[in-house]
């Protein structure tokens, strides 16, 4: 994979998370379980991690 999708694909990634963070805090103000979006935020940063990894080497 070269940079430049790797470079768009941490971009689509960080949209992403920024999304499932709104949906959380709308979930929470209304008093419903957020453990799966929690779960979704821990398994992009992941990705994340491993994406700029890849940037490194």
């Amino acid at each position: 994979m070269d940079q430049d999708k790797i470079n768009q694909k941490i971009a689509e990634l960080k949209m992403k998370y920024i999304r499932i963070q709104g949906d959380i805090e709308k979930l929470e103000s209304t008093g419903h379980s957020i453990e799966k979006l929690e779960a979704r935020l821990v398994d992009i940063e992941n990705e994340l991690k491993n994406y700029r990894s890849m940037l490194s080497k």
